[in-house]
C-alpha cells in the first residue's frame, strides 16, 4: 500500500488579508498611496450616467456639479428622490439651488453632514471641468463611458 502525500500544516491568517500579506507595513503602504492619490486627483469629468448642472454653477464662479446618478440609484429606489424629495422626474426641469440644500431640500435631506457630508464641502460635488455643459452623460448615444 502506497502512503498518502503528506500536506504542509496551514499557516494561521493575521489578517483579512489574502494569504502571503501581513498585516501592517503593506496596509498601510496602500493606505497612504491612495490617500495621496485622492489628494492629488484631476478634476471629475462626467461618466456613464453621470448628471451635470451647469446652469448656475460656472455663473457663480464655482465648477459644474457632476451628480453620480447610478452611484444613487443602485442604493435608493427611483421614488426616494424623485417623489420624497421632490426632484421631478425629467433632465433639466429642476432649479436647484445652493440655499435650498442648505436648508435641506434636494440633496441637502441627506447631505446635511449626518447622513453624508453637508453642504460645506463644495469640492465633493463641484468636481466638473469648467465649461462641461448641462445634461447627461453616457447611454446609448455616446456607445458608454468616456466615448463623448
Amino acid at each position: 500500500m502506497q502512503a498518502l502525500p503528506q500536506r504542509r500544516p496551514r499557516q494561521p491568517r493575521t489578517c483579512g488579508f489574502r494569504q502571503g500579506h501581513r498585516a501592517g507595513g503593506d496596509a498601510v503602504k496602500w493606505l497612504v498611496l491612495f490617500a495621496f492619490a485622492l489628494l492629488f486627483a484631476a478634476p471629475a469629468s462626467a461618466e456613464y450616467g453621470d448628471v451635470v448642472l451647469n446652469r448656475q454653477a460656472q455663473a457663480a464662479g464655482v465648477r459644474p456639479v457632476v451628480f453620480p446618478h447610478w452611484f444613487h440609484r443602485i442604493r435608493f429606489r427611483c421614488k426616494v428622490c424623485h417623489s420624497e424629495l421632490g426632484f421631478k422626474m425629467r433632465a433639466g426641469a429642476n432649479v436647484v439651488q445652493m440655499n435650498d440644500i442648505i436648508n435641506g431640500k434636494f440633496c441637502g435631506m441627506c447631505h446635511n453632514g449626518q447622513v453624508a457630508w453637508s453642504a460645506d464641502r463644495c469640492d465633493l460635488c463641484h468636481t466638473g471641468k469648467p465649461g462641461l455643459k448641462s445634461g447627461i452623460y453616457g447611454g446609448h448615444q455616446t456607445k458608454g463611458a468616456g466615448f463623448w
